[in-house]
C-alpha cells in the first residue's frame, strides 16, 4: 500500500513540472525522495514482488521526464531473477509496439518511451549477469547514443579485452562538451566530456591484451595534449621501479614550457608543485590576464604563503584589470585586493630584488594613484578596509 501510494505521487511529477518553475530544483529534490523511498521499501516486498513491475510501468509507462528509469535503478536488485526475465518480456512487447508506432508517425519531434523501455531492459540484462543482451540493446541505439565507454568497461572486467578495445576506439560526433576555466582562459576549444575517462580505459585495455608500450605510449601522448594530471598519475603508475622521478622531470618540462599558461597553471596547483606554479607565474608575469577571475584568485591565495611574489603578480593582474576597466561592480573585489598587496610587500619586495621587471609595491601603489586616482568610489573602499 505505501508503495502503490509513492508511485501515485511519483505520477504526479509531469503535472506540477507544467505548472511551476523548479529552477533550483526543490520540487524535484523531493520527487528524488520519494524514489529512494520506494527503493528502500521494495525488499519488504514478499508474495507481492511479482506485480512491483507492473505497477510501475502502469503508474510511470507515459512519463517523459526519466523517472520509470529512475525507479527501475532503485528496485531492480531486489527483485527475483525469474520476476526479471518476464519484466524483460513485458518491457520487450512495449518496446516494439512504441518503435513501430514512431516508425508511422509523421512528428518529427513525437515523445517516445521506447527508449525507457530499452533503458530498464539493460538494467535488467545487467543483474541477470546477460552481458551479451546487454551489448545486443546497445547495439539497436544510434551510435551517437551508445554508450562505448560503459560497454568497453563492463567487456574487459568480464575478460574480453578484445571486444572491449573495439568499443573504446567506437568513433562518436555530437554528445556532451566540456571546457575547464583554464581551457576557456586559453582560449581552447571544448572537448569530449569524458575523453580522460576513454583514454584510462583504453590504456587499461591495452594492457590486457599485453600491448603494455602502446598503453604507455597513448598515456603520455595524451598527457602531452591535456595536461591532465590523472592521466599522468596513471602513466607514472605503471612505469618500472626508480623511472619515475626522471619521467617527472621530462613532464614538468612540458608543462613549464607549453603554450596555453593557464592549463599549466591548473596542473601545477593540483599535482601539486606550488614551487613550480610560481615559477610559471613570474617567468609568464606580463601575460596573465586579470578578467580570468573565476581561476587566478584563488591561485593567489595558495601561492601567497610561501611564494609572495608568484601572488603579487597575480593579485596587481586581477587588480589592474578591475581599475583599466572601470568595474565599479568589482570595486569590492579590486580593494581586497590591494589590501593582500599591502600585506605582501615586505616579503614580495625582498624577493622581487632578484627579478627584472617586477617594481616594488611602493612604485606600483603610486602608479595606481596617478592612473586611477579619480576612481573615489575605489578609494573610499580602501580606506574603510
Amino acid at each position: 500500500m505505501a508503495i502503490d501510494r509513492l508511485l501515485r505521487f511519483i505520477a504526479t511529477h509531469e503535472r506540477v513540472f507544467e505548472r511551476i518553475d523548479d529552477s533550483y530544483g526543490h520540487v524535484q529534490d523531493v520527487y528524488h525522495q520519494a524514489i529512494a523511498e520506494l527503493g528502500q521499501l521494495t525488499p519488504k516486498l514478499e508474495e507481492e514482488i511479482g506485480l512491483l513491475p507492473e505497477r510501475i510501468v502502469e503508474a510511470l509507462g507515459d512519463s517523459s521526464h526519466g523517472y520509470l528509469v529512475d525507479v527501475a535503478h532503485e528496485v531492480v536488485d531486489h527483485q527475483p531473477k525469474e520476476v526479471l526475465r518476464k519484466w524483460d518480456a513485458d518491457l520487450a512487447v512495449l518496446q516494439q509496439e512504441q518503435e513501430a508506432k514512431d516508425a508511422k508517425s509523421k512528428d518529427r519531434y513525437v515523445f517516445s518511451n521506447a527508449s525507457q523501455y530499452r533503458d530498464i531492459r539493460q538494467l535488467i540484462a545487467h543483474v541477470l549477469g546477460d552481458l551479451d543482451g546487454l551489448i545486443a540493446l546497445e547495439e539497436k541505439k544510434h551510435p551517437n547514443l551508445q554508450d562505448t565507454i560503459g560497454m568497453a568497461e563492463h567487456l574487459l572486467e568480464a575478460g574480453r579485452a578484445q571486444e572491449a578495445f573495439g568499443w573504446v576506439r567506437r568513433e562518436k560526433t555530437g554528445g556532451l562538451k566540456y571546457v575547464s576555466a583554464s581551457d576557456l582562459a586559453d582560449g581552447m576549444m571544448p572537448q569530449e566530456a569524458t575523453s580522460s575517462e576513454r583514454v584510462s580505459l583504453e590504456a587499461r585495455i591495452l594492457e590486457a591484451i599485453g600491448e603494455k608500450d602502446a598503453a604507455q605510449t597513448l598515456r603520455w601522448s595524451a598527457f602531452e595534449t591535456s595536461l591532465n594530471a590523472g592521466t599522468l598519475r596513471e602513466y607514472i603508475a605503471a612505469l618500472p621501479d626508480f623511472e619515475e622521478f626522471s619521467a617527472l622531470d621530462r613532464a614538468f618540462a612540458l608543462v613549464l614550457a607549453s603554450k596555453h599558461i593557464y592549463r599549466a597553471l591548473a596542473f601545477l596547483v593540483e599535482w601539486p608543485r606550488l614551487d613550480l606554479a610560481a615559477k610559471l607565474v613570474i617567468e609568464r608575469r606580463n601575460e596573465w590576464d586579470g578578467g580570468q577571475y573565476y581561476m587566478l584568485p584563488p591561485v593567489a591565495d595558495a601561492l601567497q604563503h610561501d611564494h609572495p611574489l608568484a601572488a603579487v603578480v597575480l593579485y596587481r593582474a586581477l587588480l589592474n584589470d578591475i581599475l583599466s576597466r572601470t568595474r565599479s561592480k568589482a570595486y569590492p573585489h579590486a580593494a581586497r585586493y590591494l589590501k593582500k598587496l599591502d600585506a605582501l610587500a615586505a616579503s614580495s619586495d625582498a624577493e622581487a630584488t632578484t627579478v627584472s621587471g617586477i617594481c616594488s609595491h611602493t612604485y606600483y601603489s603610486a602608479g595606481l594613484q596617478k592612473s586611477h586616482g579619480r576612481k573615489s568610489g575605489f578609494w573610499a573602499l580602501v580606506k574603510r578596509n
